[in-house]
């Protein structure tokens, strides 16, 4: 199904990046319908005591009818339609895990954006699986160590790629995907995730 998988030589970090994990085909078939079928919405987020929408439209899925939490946010999922569900089995397959719910971004431009974070909340567990599929413009993912802030990564995340975060990256690692200035299109990004 993909060509091969690139390992991130970080320390402290179990990063796998696979560029074509979907067919070009496939990765614009996905986006075209997610685009139109999946019910988007923008939180307001507070930030150091400011409110202010957030700067990318989210949606939750999931199997478990578990909510799932972050920054003051509260998402109920939606049940999994048919485009996810075929995504879910492919990513299960490729990473030996079984996902219960995926947390979707709409990023409309460049000044949409994803702040430093990690993915650590305490329902996902000790060491989460994070399987991140992007669809639609490519856009940098910076990497960012915890402890020692000089060690940093920056990778583009192209159309169909998939990117696994495991092991202990979320307890050493923030990422983000900054604001650009250059002229992107649209980019859809899948984060599957188990919440316990």
């Amino acid at each position: 199904m993909f060509t091969h998988t690139i390992k991130l030589d970080l320390p402290d970090a179990d990063i796998s990046y696979i560029p074509a994990f979907f067919s070009r085909e496939t990765a614009d078939d996905l986006f075209s319908s997610l685009r139109i079928t999946v019910p988007w919405r923008q939180d307001n987020i507070t930030v150091f005591g400011k409110t202010h929408p957030q700067p990318r439209l989210t949606a939750l899925f999931g199997n478990n009818g578990k909510s799932y939490s972050y920054s003051n946010i509260t998402m109920n999922p939606h049940n999994f339609n048919t485009e996810l569900l075929q995504i879910k089995k492919a990513i299960e397959e490729a990473s030996g895990t079984l996902f219960t719910t995926c947390l979707l971004n709409l990023y409309r431009d460049g000044k949409d954006s994803n702040g430093w974070h990690a993915d650590d909340e305490k329902e996902l567990g000790q060491n989460p699986v994070i399987a991140s599929v992007s669809l639609g413009e490519e856009r940098f993912f910076h990497l960012r160590h915890k402890q020692n802030t000089s060690l940093k990564h920056k990778l583009l995340l192209e159309h169909g790629s998939l990117l696994l975060m495991q092991g202990t990256t979320q307890h050493f690692w923030k990422h983000q995907i900054p604001k650009t200035a250059k002229k992107v299109g649209e980019r859809i990004n899948l984060t599957f995730r188990s919440i316990q």
